[in-house]
C-alpha cells in the first residue's frame, strides 16, 4: 500500500516562502504522478500543483509564478517550494499519487493515494 507524508507546513508572513516535502512508500510502481491539492474549511479540495513521471508540471492558476513543484525520484519524495505567500494560500495542504496520468488530470477525482496533511498559515 502506497503511503504519503508531508512535512514542512507551519507559519509564515506574506510575502515569505515555505517547502512543503512529501515521502513516499510502499511503492509498487516504477513511477508515479505526483501532486498537491489544498483545503480550507467550507471549501473544496482544490488542485495547487502536479507533477507526472516525465517531469512535466502543472499548475493552477492562482500559484503559478510562485510554487515550483519538484520531485527527488532517488527519494522518492515530492516537494513544493511556495514563494510570494499570500494570506489566500493558507490551507490544509494534501500531498496525492496515482500510478498513471494523462491529458487534464490533475483533479482530486483522479489521485488515489493521499497525505493526511499538513497546515500552511499565512499572516498579513
Amino acid at each position: 500500500q502506497v503511503q504519503l507524508v508531508e512535512s514542512g507546513g507551519g507559519s509564515a508572513q506574506a510575502g515569505g516562502s515555505l517547502t512543503l516535502s512529501c515521502v513516499r512508500s510502499g511503492d509498487l510502481y516504477d513511477s508515479y504522478c505526483m501532486a498537491w491539492f489544498r483545503q480550507v474549511p467550507g471549501a473544496e479540495r482544490e488542485r495547487v500543483a502536479g507533477i507526472d513521471a516525465e517531469g512535466r508540471t502543472t499548475y493552477t492558476a492562482s500559484v503559478k509564478g510562485r510554487f515550483t513543484i519538484t520531485q527527488d525520484n532517488a527519494k522518492n519524495t515530492l516537494y513544493l517550494q511556495m514563494n510570494s505567500l499570500k494570506p489566500g494560500d493558507t490551507a490544509m495542504y494534501y500531498c496525492a499519487a496515482v500510478e498513471v496520468c494523462g491529458g487534464d488530470w490533475l483533479w482530486e477525482m483522479n489521485m488515489r493515494y493521499w497525505g493526511k496533511g499538513i497546515t500552511v498559515t499565512i499572516s498579513s
